[in-house]
């Protein structure tokens, strides 16, 4: 797991944030030290309030990037002002996307008991705990082994719980969702999301993370359950990890570039408005520049709309930590050049969406001020400002049309 290093700055509001990012990177069992030098990652949660403020944030900012391999900023100047670090080799991240940021490419956690969550609107459905692979970077395995798959009829029941509860977004989770049913001869993760959905009640469910091997040998089954169901969100989180399968053969990923790239184009006969969410690691060990130009030319070739970029760091205990690493500036020179494409693409996304109205948008849950974060079916993200002016809350479905945009997100207004 990671050794993360966190610094906070500003209100009560980004002090309960880092809290609970503190708490959920505890959970997954990644481990805090004081010191920027020793982390694997630093997470840097801003504030804005006057020039000055603005000005100790950048360069704050730069030291930690000197100081880490993977810097992550997050707050409100990350938000308001993500262009200012464009310049900086740092993630910009909104404050509950930054667990999520802080990996070497392993497979997530869930809970430890696998118990269904509710956190406002949101519940939260790990459906299977562990995996299929065996990565050579990976730590996480040892923590969680093989996939373990409830029966559907369990998960369902759950899922229902949840529902009357009070959820209206369900996440469904697990270290590789697309192996779901996999320790009992069958792969059965479309038939159990086509049972979710079949629960009474006005709801959007989201798969996590699925890995590309798992999802290919459904793809056509599980692009048709996504075209089928309104109450799925048009979203693929599938990590890819490398456009080289050279270096795919390496860090032992099941999966060769060419099925990833099937799994894209099913999904692309099937739905006319998805969002493909992937992963790269930069810098594993035995990567050349040619592996790298085949990673940036398959970033190019399939632009996916979401994308963590993470440079490698070795984990105690992994094959992969016995390797003959990268130099540091040789892996920020590629996460830079890949970040800064990964801006461009997400930008243009956002961008098109501008004038554009998005109907049955869900507010999953209040943001900065008065502003509240929702997402359209193809779990894009709006943000919509003054929202108590227009008398809305998490768990209402609004029409959106689209003002305007950042990077990594658009602004909508009421309709």
């Amino acid at each position: 797991m990671a050794r993360y290093h966190i610094e906070t700055y500003g209100c009560t509001s980004n002090r309960g944030e880092s809290r609970e990012i503190e708490r959920r990177l505890r959970d997954a069992g990644h481990h805090q030290v004081a010191e920027a030098t020793a982390a694997d990652v630093a997470i840097l949660n801003t504030c804005t309030v006057v020039e000055k403020t603005e000005r100790n944030m950048l360069r704050r900012a730069e030291e930690l990037a000197d100081e880490t391999a993977d810097l992550i900023v997050t707050g409100c100047m990350a938000l308001a002002q993500g262009e200012e670090f464009a310049e900086i080799d740092a993630q910009v991240r909104h404050w509950d996307e930054v667990p999520e940021a802080v990996t070497n490419g392993e497979c997530p956690t869930t809970t430890p008991d696998s118990t269904p969550v509710l956190d406002g609107v949101v519940g939260i459905l790990p459906i299977a705990r562990g995996c299929m692979s065996d990565c050579s970077y990976c730590i996480t395995k040892r923590a969680t082994g093989k996939i373990d798959s409830p029966p559907i009829e369990e998960n369902v029941e759950k899922a229902r719980a949840l529902v009357h509860a009070g959820a209206k977004e369900l996440r469904i989770t697990g270290q590789d969702t697309g192996v779901y049913g996999w320790d009992t001869g069958e792969r059965t993760l479309h038939e159990l999301l086509e049972r979710i959905c079949d629960i009474e009640g006005d709801f959007r469910v989201r798969v996590g993370m699925a890995n590309p091997k798992g999802v290919h040998g459904i793809r056509e089954e599980l692009a048709r359950v996504f075209a089928d169901n309104e109450k799925l969100y048009n979203f693929l989180h599938a990590p890819v990890q490398s456009g080289s399968d050279d270096i795919l053969g390496d860090m032992r990923r099941q999966h060769q570039v060419e099925e990833y790239l099937e799994v894209v184009d099913t999904f692309d006969e099937h739905l006319e408005y998805w969002t493909l969410s992937t992963d790269f690691i930069v810098g594993f060990p035995t990567e050349t520049d040619r592996d790298h130009e085949q990673s940036m030319a398959l970033l190019r070739e399939t632009r996916p709309e979401k994308l963590n970029v993470t440079r490698f760091s070795k984990r105690p205990g992994t094959d992969a930590a016995e390797m003959k690493g990268l130099g540091g500036q040789l892996k920020k020179d590629r996460s830079k050049e890949m970040s800064a494409l990964k801006r461009e693409i997400v930008g243009e996304v956002y961008e098109s969406m501008v004038g554009e109205v998005r109907e049955d948008v869900l507010v999953v849950e209040e943001g900065t001020g008065d502003s509240v974060k929702c997402r359209d079916r193809a779990y894009r993200q709006l943000i919509v400002r003054n929202a108590g002016e227009h008398d809305i809350e998490p768990g209402d479905f609004v029409d959106l049309a689209v003002t305007s945009h950042e990077t990594m997100y658009a602004f909508g207004e009421p309709i």
